[in-house]
């Protein structure tokens, strides 16, 4: 009776095991590694990229790099380079596999040192499944926006505020002058978060701006060759949003907390498919102004992966809802807890869904040692047993 016991327990022990594997995708090293992004290829291998380099925006000698993981030999290839435009630097680059299975790689280089000359570039393949390497570009080009009715909405959010005195005042002038001038208006919005397509056939690619720290999508209804913007999503400090489509319709936005405090995720949606948006509001959820994801399940749930605390990126957690959004009932950490202050940083998360059902999570994983992507495996059953 005991060995059976002990039997039932290894084998309990080994399925609540198999339910969670984590591992850095390449040692841990000096360079500056971050953003990530992962898909799942059709074969069922894994592609993910990041930036990597000595710096970000200000170092010249930032690009972007790729690994593959091969569900064959369950090993991740060492990393390559995707993307690399010498003497610029290329950050938050983005992967996506549309409808018809072409893969999309988005990125932005940077063209004077700061956030807001960002230029969006974007590439399309149909022969990306090699063993190791980069895929085969067939379609390049670049992702200019021209927002809708930024002017307007930037006033109807910020005119208020403009026309009272102190620093608050000048920031509310500064974003005004900033719609109304062309140039500032079109340049610096770039990506952080998965691309959706809505069941029409439009991509969305949720993009953001730091000049004027609201988001925007990129609209495509032709495939990825053509793009227009949507209206901004006004607000204090929301950034990096990350789309998910309710049954009914409905976009929801979650967006990073740039803001003043209390430090929450932004929340705003969309009825019309991503054109225009609600002003950005506080969710209760705790946000210390770094990127999450939401993605939604094939059951119907959503899940979020993010920073669980208002201070700090030294928690890391992931959170189930069966209700669209109105609750997250579950959650469980990947790495740190909100008890446990420390200098290690877990952020920056990108979340898919694999065809086998599991989730797949990459995130940056910064150490008193280095710098590396971590890569982790888990499934929804996972997270609402809890800690």
């Amino acid at each position: 009776m005991r060995t059976l016991l002990l039997c039932l327990f290894s084998w309990a022990c080994a399925t609540a095991a198999s339910e969670y594997r984590g591992e850095l995708i390449f040692p841990l090293e000096k360079w500056h590694n971050h953003s990530s992004s992962i898909v799942e290829l059709p074969n069922g291998d894994l592609l993910v990229c990041w930036y990597h380099g000595s710096g970000e925006r200000t170092a010249d000698d930032v690009l972007i790099q790729a690994a593959r993981w091969n569900h064959a030999t369950a090993k991740w290839t060492e990393p390559f380079t995707l993307a690399d435009t010498p003497g610029f630097p290329e950050t938050n680059p983005v992967l996506f596999i549309d409808s018809r299975q072409r893969l999309f790689f988005l990125w932005p280089l940077i063209i004077a040192h700061k956030w807001e000359t960002a230029l969006m570039k974007y590439r399309i393949s149909t022969d990306y499944q090699q063993p190791s390497g980069p895929p085969r570009w067939e379609h390049q080009d670049n992702i200019v926006l021209i927002p809708r009715n930024i002017v307007e909405r930037t006033k109807e959010f910020a005119e208020t505020e403009a026309a009272g005195s102190g620093p608050r005042a000048e920031y509310a002038r500064r974003l005004i002058e900033h719609a109304q001038d062309e140039y500032f208006s079109r340049m610096g919005w770039f990506t952080r978060t998965h691309p959706l397509q809505l069941p029409s056939g439009r991509i969305l690619v949720p993009m953001y701006s730091d000049g004027f720290s609201f988001g925007i999508m990129g609209i495509s209804d032709d495939g990825g060759y053509t793009w227009s913007g949507s209206e901004p999503i006004v607000g204090a400090g929301g950034v990096q949003p990350s789309v998910v489509r309710k049954n009914d319709g409905t976009l929801v936005a979650y967006l990073r907390d740039n803001g003043p405090p209390p430090k929450r995720a932004l929340f705003s949606s969309s009825k019309d498919d991503g054109v225009t948006w609600t002003p950005a509001r506080d969710t209760d959820i705790p946000n210390p102004g770094t990127s999450l994801e939401v993605i939604r399940l094939r059951n119907g749930h959503w899940i979020m992966v993010y920073n669980d605390i208002e201070r700090g990126r030294y928690s890391m957690a992931a959170a189930i809802s069966d209700d669209e959004g109105a609750t997250w009932k579950w959650k469980r950490h990947l790495d740190g807890n909100p008890e446990t202050p420390g200098a290690n940083q877990y952020h920056y998360p990108s979340v898919i869904q694999a065809k086998d059902g599991a989730i797949h999570v990459t995130y940056s994983y910064f150490t008193a040692e280095g710098k590396a992507i971590k890569h982790a495996r888990l499934t929804e059953d996972w997270v609402t047993a809890g800690e």
